[in-house]
């Protein structure tokens, strides 16, 4: 009889952190505004994330939400969703907060006017538990640890600092799932940085955000 009680609790706490890290995802992002579209020639290039862009299937660039967030799009004009997964950054237009691809685009019916008003919907996203942080290096001067961070970032990694008592800056590569540490740590030694540690992901990237744990800063050499 006592084991009942303490699995309804474990359930209750389930559900109690899925609501409070969904809503601080829907919190730290932009929920309604302009929404674009993008393909061309940017199809079969890399994205942010290291996959290979196809305007073909239901993706999508966001500036804030972890790679692997899957959300729903509404066009407001006309009522229409589709459903996408975010695999890149951008857009890098101010007033815009998502891009999608053709495919995207189409179902929603906006190819024509390239720009519509939509609002976004977190229907998934990857928890810390799917994630791992690599800390690529720990410097003493400002300057190293800019250096680093832009390095990073141009490559489109979500770099995050962290300063010890020591005066020692860390830099942090965050939010790769682990299915694809292989080949982060294949592209960040291509980037000269070899004596990385792979730590685990100390808290979901919305809980980063949402607490101010750490500067988050995105890039993307995609497209501008």
């Amino acid at each position: 009889m006592g084991r009942l009680p303490i699995l309804l609790t474990v359930r209750i706490l389930l559900v109690l952190v899925l609501v409070l890290t969904t809503g601080a995802l829907a919190a730290a992002s932009d929920m309604e505004g302009l929404a674009s579209w993008y393909g061309g020639k940017f199809h079969g290039r890399h994205t942010s994330s290291g996959e290979v862009f196809d305007t073909n299937e239901f993706t999508a660039a966001h500036k804030t939400l972890p790679f692997g967030t899957i959300v729903k799009v509404t066009n407001l004009d006309n009522g229409k969703t589709t459903i996408v997964k975010i695999n890149d950054r951008g857009p890098f237009v101010e007033d815009r907060i998502i891009d999608l691809s053709r495919a995207a685009a189409e179902a929603i019916g906006m190819v024509g006017p390239g720009v519509a008003r939509v609002s976004l919907q977190i229907v998934d996203f990857v928890s810390s538990a799917q994630m791992v942080s690599l800390q690529v290096g720990a410097y003493a001067l400002p300057r190293n640890v800019e250096q680093a961070r832009a390095t990073l970032e141009r490559a489109g990694f979500l770099v995050t600092t962290e300063q010890t008592t020591l005066g020692i800056t860390r830099v942090l590569v965050r939010g790769i799932l682990i299915r694809d540490l292989p080949d982060a740590r294949a592209r960040i030694e291509r980037l000269g940085f070899m004596n990385y540690v792979v730590i685990k992901e100390k808290l979901a990237l919305s809980e980063t955000a949402a607490t101010g744990a750490g500067p988050l800063a995105f890039a993307s050499t995609t497209r501008r």
